[in-house]
């Protein structure tokens, strides 16, 4: 394995230590406070670190789009945790490789295969599964699964806009995410200041090291590696969220969440199979 598939590596191991972080912080927490901590922290730093490049106008409107994405898949997912375990989430967010051949064929016009219908199918079964074998989803579970149609469009959309400058692309969006999310935390949850070093350090380890350290590194560092090689990379963080969440909070799955978790990572290695075509 390549230096850069192995920065991707743990890129991937830290997205998946996220989840259980994120979990334990909504005991301290209202769910888009929260985000508004980690966006914020983001944005401030990612303004630091890039400067000039980080606001320049060109990307200003694609950004504002690429945030509202990412507030509704991160608002979805983070909401979601609260009814769902973390293990759970982990599992439903990776579903945004399953669900983005759907939104290109809308958006790019993509054409769509076999493959992606087997994918699907297989997915929904895994879902089936893994939100207790019942007709009646678990409420965090279906969040959850609108916060992976989210993060399908954002892939989509950042595709869309082509080679736009992605340091000041990926400044906005962060950005932008913020603001909504203060904006809805304001209206719906209030303001309140985190109490404790627990929720300080969940604020802490996703604002900076899941997303200005992990975005800076994978802009930096995907460009070496082939897509289908990267997107198999990442296709591991809902097993390193699952360990994450087993290490760190104890968490285990059912016999059927078990292979629903399975079903779910073999439509996504289906997906990744028809990308490295």
């Amino acid at each position: 394995m390549k230096r850069a598939e192995l920065i991707l590596l743990g890129i991937t191991v830290i997205w998946g230590f996220t989840f259980p972080a994120m979990k334990v912080s909504l005991s301290y927490l209202p769910p888009v406070l929260f985000l508004a901590y980690r966006f914020g922290i983001a944005s401030l730093l990612m303004l630091f670190a890039f400067r000039k490049k980080a606001i320049k106008s060109e990307t200003f409107f694609e950004g504002f789009i690429l945030g509202a994405t990412l507030f509704f898949g991160h608002g979805f997912q983070i909401v979601g945790l609260k009814y769902t375990s973390a293990s759970n989430s982990a599992f439903i967010t990776s579903l945004y490789v399953v669900f983005t051949p759907f939104i290109a064929y809308f958006l790019l016009g993509d054409k769509l295969k076999a493959r992606d219908f087997l994918s699907l199918s297989v997915a929904i079964a895994g879902l089936y599964l893994i939100s207790g074998a019942s007709l009646s989803f678990n409420y965090g579970d279906l969040l959850t699964v609108l916060c992976a149609i989210s993060f399908a469009f954002q892939i989509v959309l950042v595709q869309k806009f082509g080679e736009k400058d992605y340091p000041s692309l990926a400044f906005w969006q962060i950005f932008w995410n913020f603001v909504f999310s203060t904006i809805y935390a304001l209206i719906f949850e209030g303001f309140a200041l985190p109490v404790g070093i627990t929720p300080w350090l969940g604020i802490i380890y996703t604002g900076v090291f899941a997303t200005v350290i992990a975005f800076t590194l994978q802009v930096k560092y995907q460009k070496e590696t082939k897509a289908h090689k990267a997107a198999l990379i990442y296709s591991a963080e809902p097993i390193f969220g699952h360990i994450s969440a087993f290490l760190t909070i104890g968490e285990v799955l059912s016999l059927r969440g078990y292979l629903g978790a399975l079903l779910i990572l073999a439509a996504i290695w289906n997906e990744i199979r028809n990308e490295s075509h």
